[in-house]
């Protein structure tokens, strides 16, 4: 009976170390994807300006439709990139939350 309730202990105190390691994981990865969403949108923001700002500046309506063309098309690959990168981050930030528990897992088996 003691013996199973010291390795009840051991275990319980294990998993709620691995816990507070996978914790610490998330904590990094969600500041990592919030820092990159931050200066995406810092950039987004940045380069909607000066899309206005050109937009004011054009000398004729010809000139105004190609920069906002290439306005939606710089636009369009930069969210295709931007939301590549924050999906490897969630995906990094999955497996680096899992990683504390894989031991606790193979010795279950």
């Amino acid at each position: 009976m003691t013996q199973t309730y010291e390795d009840f202990a051991k275990y319980g105190k294990e998993f709620a170390d691995t816990g507070l390691k996978s914790f610490a994981s998330l904590t990094k990865g969600a500041q990592a994807i919030a820092t990159e969403a931050g200066e995406y949108t810092k950039k987004s923001f940045e380069a909607g300006n000066a899309v206005v700002e050109k937009l004011f500046s054009a000398k004729s309506f010809e000139k105004a439709i190609e920069i906002q063309t290439d306005y939606a098309k710089q636009s369009y690959e930069s969210f295709v990139a931007e939301a590549s990168k924050i999906g490897d981050l969630y995906a990094e930030l999955a497996k680096e939350a899992y990683k504390p528990f894989e031991s606790v897992v193979a010795k279950a088996k």
